[in-house]
């Protein structure tokens, strides 16, 4: 073994329990898609029965959603690297089921936010704590595989969302027409029935063995002494006042304050530029939110300014608190599996969150037909691209170390905006679904070879907090920018989301020379992480 090279344990077999543990992750990931997405098929009933708008509804879907969601990974990623991932897992799990049946509750817009703030926090910890899990049952071998798995569990639970939430509420307001049980409306029945099984898959984790952190790959890890401490100290790093008293209590020199107020006021800048732009580009009447009225532009860049703000907070904590996670994480090939999966992002969420209205509005669908369909063709296929995605990465991988990977993650990600727009000029709704097999299956396969790549650039111990502080990039610029940038090139055109929708794929052309620079440098990046980690100081 070369100096500097990461000491792994040969061979492909998988940890005893590891296809057990894979099967309840897996259900974890598919349950937090389908209690996710499960408000976009209801929308419709939701502004109806309480008496709200588009508006709202998308602070709801997502910018209450993405903000916390964001934020508290950082936290749960931490303790994810140092606590019982299998506990973290129960415990969140139990936190947004019941956040979800909260929504079948509510009244008001109130109440339904405080669901959807709660579902954030909840499922925050879905990633992290999975794949870190994962990683230590499956040797690097079988990776891809694992990662197939996991990719078509999210696919199965964004389908089922529209698949269950559209027939849980047809079949309640159907059997009960006029006086339901405790007056529940078909989507509060929807809500409380998508929030039932979470609480028995909580337990079964609970009860899951820890598998030992980093044996999988040659380098036991020693347990954290402290690591909800840990944890709460990333969360005070991020947020805004609280990370200059820990800054002032660590002693930062007085480069990393010019650079922290230096960057925040770069940040407010740029955020009120944005908005005015959007606000130019596409006017949009006021938001209310209580005693506050907004511009959703405002609070569209308001969000993701709080989130551009922990992350600069962030990586200055790492830098002072753990320097080889700082001096491992800004590796060049980490960085750019960041970029690259956070631009896939934008584009998935930009298209997929306006599909179902480009379907009824263009194809005259209705709700139901929409939603049953193109949930039941979605799950399905986004099964097949991440299996078949998944051993062709680790076969891909074995022949070209770290290239093989990277090259199909370009024919996945720079491939199917090309077949976007054979799909979206279909004739007709037949034609558009028959079309839509093909760009499904190449769009799914990016993410088993993208998401080994980015694992397989830290130490073990460090997959937790990799995985959030990714989590936290993709899901300010997917879920924050992606729809955003679509609705307003959509209300910019006089309503064609076809159009819009097309146009959120030119993200694919930077996207593309990523992964170019991805693919020149990450055999090499990847063989020297425990180089990079002891010159920092870890025990390794």
């Amino acid at each position: 073994m070369q100096s500097g090279q990461m000491p792994l344990v040969q061979g492909r077999k998988v940890l005893r329990g590891g296809w057990y543990a894979l099967a309840l992750v897996s259900a974890t990931q598919c349950l937090s898609l389908l209690d996710r997405n499960i408000l976009a098929i209801l929308s419709p009933r939701i502004k109806h029965d309480l008496a709200i708008g588009d508006a709202e509804m998308g602070l709801l879907y997502g910018t209450v959603f993405a903000l916390f969601y964001a934020l508290f990974s950082l936290p749960l990623g931490r303790l994810a690297d140092g606590w019982r991932r299998t506990w973290l897992l129960a415990c969140c799990i139990a936190l947004w089921s019941m956040a979800t049946g909260l929504a079948g509750l509510a009244s008001g817009f109130a109440l339904l936010a405080l669901s959807r703030l709660g579902v954030g926090i909840g499922e925050a910890a879905s990633q992290p704590a999975g794949t870190s899990l994962i990683f230590d049952y499956f040797p690097k071998a079988r990776r891809g595989l694992a990662m197939a798995v996991l990719a078509a569990a999210i696919a199965i639970g964004l389908g089922l969302s529209s698949v269950l939430g559209g027939m849980a509420a047809d079949w309640w307001d159907g059997r009960f027409p006029g006086a339901a049980p405790f007056a529940l409306k078909g989507w509060q029945f929807a809500f409380i029935l998508a929030a039932l099984p979470g609480l028995p898959l909580a337990l079964l984790l609970w009860r899951l063995r820890e598998p030992e952190r980093g044996a999988a790959d040659g380098i036991p890890t020693v347990p954290e002494a402290r690591p909800f401490a840990a944890a709460w100290a990333v969360l005070g790093a991020v947020l805004p006042v609280s990370n200059w008293w820990l800054m002032a209590r660590r002693g930062a020199e007085a480069r990393v304050w010019a650079v922290n107020l230096g960057g925040s006021v770069a940040i407010v800048l740029a955020m009120v530029a944005a908005a005015r732009m959007g606000a130019a580009f596409s006017p949009r009447p006021l938001v209310h939110l209580g005693l506050v009225s907004l511009s959703p532009h405002d609070l569209q860049w308001i969000v993701v300014g709080v989130g551009l703000f922990a992350m600069l907070n962030l990586m200055q904590s790492q830098r002072l608190v753990d320097p080889p996670a700082y001096a491992v994480m800004c590796s060049p090939s980490l960085r750019l599996s960041m970029l690259a999966g956070s631009l896939q992002s934008m584009i998935n969420y930009g298209c997929m969150a306006f599909t179902p209205a480009f379907l009824m509005k263009v194809y005259h669908l209705s709700p139901a037909q929409a939603g049953l369909q193109f949930g039941l063709l979605s799950a399905g296929l986004g099964v097949v691209g991440p299996m078949v995605a998944g051993p062709l990465t680790d076969w891909a991988n074995q022949r070209l170390p770290g290239l093989g990977r990277v090259l199909i993650a370009i024919f996945a990600m720079g491939g199917s905006p090309l077949l976007a727009i054979w799909v979206y000029h279909a004739p007709d709704a037949g034609s558009f679904y028959a079309r839509f097999v093909a760009y499904s299956f190449v769009l799914t396969m990016w993410m088993p070879p993208l998401y080994a790549v980015l694992y397989d650039q830290v130490l073990p111990r460090m997959r937790g907090m990799t995985s959030s502080t990714y989590l936290v990039v993709s899901t300010i610029t997917g879920l924050g920018i992606g729809p955003y940038i679509v609705g307003m090139i959509s209300d910019a055109s006089g309503g064609d989301l076809g159009r819009a929708i097309l146009s959120i794929n030119w993200v694919a052309v930077p996207l593309v020379a990523v992964l170019v620079a991805l693919a020149m440098r990450v055999r090499r990046d990847e063989a020297l992480v425990v180089e990079r980690a002891r010159e920092a100081g870890e025990p390794v």
